[in-house]
C-alpha cells in the first residue's frame, strides 16, 4: 500500500471500475426490486451545493439498499421542459423561441440540454452517485412527451379534467396561468384609502388597497346581521369618479372588524372577489390584460400598469374630493414564486384537473404513504386541507408540451389526438377529420402543459425505462412497478411534486405512487437563506470544491444532515471528513501486513480471548444500530454509530491493545495471535462495508488493497452486508474488555499528567480491585493489561488505591483502582 491516500488517483480508478463492471446496473444486483423516484434537476445552466447536499443522500441510502441485497434500480432524470431552460436557450443562441415551430424549437433545447446534461453527469459521476446512468430521460424528450399527452388523454376520458372560461391565476410578468402551488406570500407596505361611494345622497365610505379597479366593480357587499347597514338593502350604490350604480348587497363572507364594513367587489382584486363572483352571478369586467395592462375600460388609465394607474386614479379621486383618508396597511399578498411579482385573477378558457371533489380521498392516499421524517406528513394534509381551487394545466407559454387537442369552430366540441399519434403538436399536425357536429374546420389549442402535470407522472416515466412505451403503461405499470419504493425531494415541494404525483397515481390506478417518501432539508447560505442558482447566495460551487476536497470529504459533509432539516455549509465538517480519510487509509495500512493470508471463509477460531470477543461483539452492536437506523432513513445516526466503533473502539483500543501481541508475535502463544490477525481481517472487512455508502471511493481502494482477491467481488459495493454480518454475542468479554478498557485510559491518564510519552514504561502496575470475581477475571487478562500499559508487572490487590504515578531510582511505579 502506498503511504499516503491519494485521492486525485483513487477516485478515477474507483470510477472506472465501477463502468467497467456495470456495478451500479439493476442487472449485476439480483434481488428485490428497490426503484428510486430520482428528483430531475433543472437544466439551465449550473448546480449548486444544494443539489450536492440532497442527490448524495440519496445515493447514501441507495448504495446501502443495494449492499443489503436489493436490486437497486436508481435511474436519473433531467427537467428541461419549462421557462428556466426555455429563457437558457434563448440567451445562449440569441434566438426567439416564437420565432420557430414548437418542434423545431424542442430539438434545439434538447440539443444545448444535452451539452449541459453530460456536465451534470460528469459532476454526479465525480461525486460518486451509483446511478444507472443507462436508465435516463428528459422531461421534454419524446417518451416525456407520450406519457403527458397519453395521461391528459386517460384522464379526460375518465372526467377527470375539464376546459372552462374561469378565473385564474395569472402572472402578467411570466404571461402565463400559475397553479396555486407556485404561489408564495409576500408581505408589504400599502394603504388602505378610505373612498366616498354615495347611495341616494348618502355616503358610504368603503376602505379598499385597490383603487385601481375601481372602474371592475360590480358590487358593495355588508354582512347580514351588520346593523349599520341593513337599511341599504336593496338599493344600489354609485362608484366614485366613473359613477355608474352597483347594487348593495349581503353577504356572510363580509368581515364586519375589516375597513368600515363595507366591501367593493371587483373583477377581480383578490380570490375573495372570485367567490362572490361565483356566488352572485356578477358580471365579469376585464380592465387589466394579459400584458399587465389597464384596457380602455379603466378610462384614463388605460395602458397603465397596476402601480402607475393605483397613483392616477387616487390622485383623480382626490380631487373630486372621494377620496377621505389614506392609512399605512400592512398586505400578504399572493406573488408568483418565480418572478415574485404579484398574481392577478383574468377569466381565460383553461384546462383545470378536479381535486376539490376528492380533497379528503387525497388525504387518505396519503396516510398510506410512509413519511420521514413522519412530520412532514402534516405538511402534506394542512396542503391538501386548504386547497381552494381546482389545478390548472394550461400554460400560456410556447415552449412546453402541448395540449393533444383541437376545437371544432362550428360547435366548439374538443376533439382528442388517437393515442398512436403521440406525441404530437396539433399546431403543426391539421386535425384529419369531421367533427360530430359535420364540421371539418378545426382549430389547435394553443396552451401548453404546466410543468408539474409532467413531472407529476415520474413514477410511469421511470417505468417506462424498464418496459415498453405503449398505451398500456399505466396499466401495466401498476401491476409490476408502482408503486416505487422511494421518492426522495426537498421539503419545498411537498405541495407540488410529492402532492401533485399522489394524485395522478391514484386517478389513474387508485394506488400510490410509491411506497416511502423522504424528505431533505436545504442548505442555507451565510445569510440562512436557501441556496438557489436563482438568489446567487451559493458560497461556492460543487466544481470548485472538488477542485480543494475529495469527492468522499463532501460526502461526509452531505450526511452529517438530518432528514427534513435545513443545515448551514460547513467546510469545517468537510475538513473532519478529510481527517476520517486519512485516518481509514492509516488504520488499514497498519493491519495490512497482519492480515495477509488470512481466510475469510475460515470459521473463527475456538478460542478468541477476551479482547478479540469484545470487538467481534462490538462491531454485532454497531452493525444492528447501523442498520435501524437506515430502516428509518437516519443515516446521520448510522454514521455516527460506525464512527463511534471505528475510531474509539477499534482505533483507540483495540489496534493499540492488539500493537504488541501484532509487533511482538513471538512473545505470544500463536493461537492467540491467530486469533487477533482473523479478527481484524473480519472486522476490518465490515468496517468498510459500513462506511462504504458514505465514503465510496476510499473504501473501494482499500477493498481493492487488503480484500478484493479473496473475496472475488470486483467490487465492495457489489457484496453484500449478510455475507459478513455473523453476529456474535459475548456480554462477558463486553462487560471485562470494560474494566480493562477503564484501566488502560487511567494509566494513559497518569502518564500524560506527567509529560511522559504513553510509550513510557512502568516497573510496576499495582492494581486496586475489591470484588473477588472481577479481580480473578482481571489476572487472567493480565498479559493484555502488561502489553497496553507497558509494565513489566501487575500486581491485584484487595484494595483501593489512589491513581497515583511516581519515580524513583529509576523505576516508575503506578497505583490505580477499579
Amino acid at each position: 500500500m502506498e503511504k499516503n491516500y491519494d485521492h486525485l488517483k483513487a477516485e478515477p480508478e474507483a470510477q472506472k471500475l465501477w463502468e467497467t463492471h456495470k456495478v451500479y446496473s439493476t442487472e449485476n444486483n439480483p434481488g428485490p426490486l428497490y426503484s428510486i423516484d430520482t428528483p430531475p434537476p433543472t437544466v439551465s445552466g449550473s448546480l449548486h451545493i444544494g443539489h450536492l447536499f440532497s442527490y448524495t443522500q440519496t445515493d447514501i441510502i441507495a448504495r446501502y439498499a443495494r449492499m443489503k441485497g436489493n436490486s437497486v434500480f436508481y435511474p436519473f432524470g433531467f427537467d428541461d421542459n419549462g421557462l428556466p431552460t426555455e429563457k437558457y436557450v434563448e440567451k445562449k443562441l440569441d434566438v426567439q423561441a416564437y420565432s420557430l415551430k414548437r418542434s423545431e424549437f424542442i430539438a434545439l433545447c434538447l440539443k444545448e440540454t444535452t451539452e449541459v446534461e453530460k456536465q451534470f453527469e460528469t459532476l454526479w459521476r465525480s461525486i460518486g452517485l451509483s446511478v444507472d446512468w443507462k436508465a435516463c430521460y428528459s422531461t421534454i424528450d419524446e417518451r416525456s412527451r407520450y406519457i403527458s399527452q397519453l395521461s391528459f388523454i386517460k384522464l379526460y376520458k375518465k372526467g377527470h379534467i375539464y376546459r372552462k372560461d374561469e378565473p385564474a391565476l395569472y402572472c402578467t410578468t411570466c404571461r402565463t396561468t400559475v397553479a396555486q402551488a407556485e404561489l408564495d406570500d409576500l408581505e408589504k407596505e400599502t394603504t388602505f384609502n378610505d373612498l366616498v361611494f354615495t347611495a341616494d345622497g348618502d355616503e358610504l365610505i368603503i376602505a379598499t388597497t385597490r383603487p385601481e379597479l375601481l372602474a371592475a366593480v360590480t358590487a358593495v357587499l355588508y354582512h347580514p346581521d351588520d346593523p349599520r347597514f341593513q337599511h341599504l338593502a336593496g338599493r344600489k350604490a354609485t362608484v366614485p369618479y366613473y359613477k355608474f350604480e352597483v347594487p348593495l348587497i349581503a353577504d356572510p363572507l363580509v368581515n364586519p372588524e375589516k375597513g368600515t364594513g363595507l366591501v367593493m367587489c371587483s373583477t377581480f382584486g383578490d380570490k375573495t372577489d372570485v367567490i362572490w363572483f361565483k356566488t352572485h352571478h356578477f358580471k365579469y369586467k376585464p380592465i387589466i390584460g394579459l400584458d399587465g395592462k389597464l384596457t380602455a375600460a379603466a378610462g384614463p388609465l388605460e395602458g397603465m400598469r397596476v402601480p402607475a394607474a393605483r397613483a392616477a386614479i387616487l390622485e383623480l379621486l382626490e380631487k373630486e374630493g372621494s377620496l377621505r383618508r389614506q392609512q399605512p396597511h400592512k398586505q400578504t399578498v399572493n406573488v408568483h414564486e418565480r418572478c415574485k411579482k404579484e398574481i392577478e385573477y383574468l377569466v381565460l378558457p383553461q384546462w383545470f384537473l378536479a381535486l376539490l371533489p376528492h380533497k379528503e380521498t387525497f388525504i387518505q392516499v396519503g396516510e398510506k404513504v410512509e413519511w420521514y421524517p413522519s412530520f412532514m406528513k402534516a405538511r402534506y394534509v394542512n396542503w391538501v386541507e386548504n386547497i381552494s381551487w381546482d389545478w390548472c394545466l394550461s400554460r400560456q407559454r410556447f415552449y412546453g408540451i402541448p395540449f393533444p387537442v383541437w376545437h371544432c369552430t362550428q360547435c366548439k366540441e374538443v376533439v382528442l389526438a388517437q393515442e398512436d399519434q403521440l406525441p404530437i403538436d396539433p399546431q403543426e399536425i391539421p386535425f384529419q377529420g369531421t367533427c360530430s357536429c359535420g364540421g371539418t374546420s378545426f382549430t389547435p389549442d394553443t396552451d401548453v402543459m404546466d410543468t408539474w402535470n409532467t413531472s407529476s407522472l415520474t413514477p410511469y416515466i421511470c417505468a417506462s425505462l424498464r418496459m415498453p412505451l405503449t398505451p398500456s403503461i399505466f396499466e401495466e405499470s401498476a401491476q409490476s412497478f408502482i408503486p416505487m419504493t422511494m421518492r426522495p425531494q426537498a421539503h419545498d415541494i411537498i405541495r407540488t411534486w410529492a402532492f401533485d404525483t399522489i394524485v395522478k397515481s391514484w386517478l389513474h390506478n387508485e394506488t400510490i405512487p410509491w411506497k416511502t417518501i423522504v424528505i431533505s432539508g436545504h442548505v442555507l447560505s451565510p445569510q440562512k437563506e436557501k441556496i438557489s442558482k436563482s438568489q446567487g447566495n451559493t458560497p461556492l460551487t460543487p466544481e470548485q470544491l472538488l477542485k480543494h476536497y475529495p469527492a468522499d470529504a463532501l460526502r461526509y459533509w452531505t450526511a452529517s444532515g438530518g432528514l427534513g432539516h435545513d443545515i448551514s455549509f460547513s467546510e469545517n465538517q468537510i475538513k473532519i471528513g478529510l481527517k476520517l480519510l486519512v485516518k481509514l487509509w492509516n488504520a488499514f495500512r497498519f493491519i495490512e501486513p497482519h492480515i495477509q493470508g488470512v481466510s475469510l471463509k475460515a470459521p473463527a477460531p475456538k478460542s478468541l480471548g477476551v479482547a478479540n470477543e469484545w470487538l467481534l461483539n462490538s462491531m454485532s452492536t454497531c452493525q444492528r444500530k447501523y442498520e435501524q437506523y437506515f430502516q428509518e432513513f437516519e443515516f446521520s445516526l448510522a454514521l455516527a454509530t460506525i464512527e463511534q466503533f471505528f475510531w474509539h473502539d477499534f482505533c483507540d483500543n483495540f489496534v493499540e491493545i492488539s500493537k504488541d501481541q501484532l509487533l511482538n508475535p513471538d512473545t505470544y502463544p500463536q493461537e492467540e495471535v491467530q486469533a487477533t490477525r482473523w479478527t481484524l481481517s473480519h472486522v476490518g472487512l465490515r468496517i468498510l462495508q459500513l462506511y462504504a455508502p458514505f465514503v465510496p471511493h476510499v473504501t473501494e481502494a482499500l477493498y481493492g488493497e487488503l480484500y478484493q482477491k479473496e473475496v472475488e467481488s470486483p467490487s465492495l459495493h457489489m457484496t453484500k452486508f449478510a455475507a459478513y454480518q455473523k453476529a456474535f454475542d459475548y456480554p462477558e468479554s463486553a462487560q471485562i474488555m470494560g474494566h480493562i478498557i477503564a484501566i488502560i485510559a487511567m494509566v494513559r491518564k497518569l502518564k500524560s499528567e506527567q509529560q511522559l510519552s504513553l510509550k513510557t514504561d512502568l516497573t510496576t502496575l499495582t492494581i486496586g480491585c475489591q470484588d473477588a470475581a472481577l479481580r480473578q477475571q482481571l489476572q487472567k487478562n493480565g498479559a493484555l493489561i502488561k502489553g497496553i500499559s507497558k509494565a513489566a508487572s501487575i500486581m491485584f490487590v484487595p484494595d483501593s488505591l489512589a491513581p497515583q504515578l511516581s519515580e524513583e531510582n529509576g523505576t516508575r511505579k503506578a497505583t490505580l483502582s477499579i
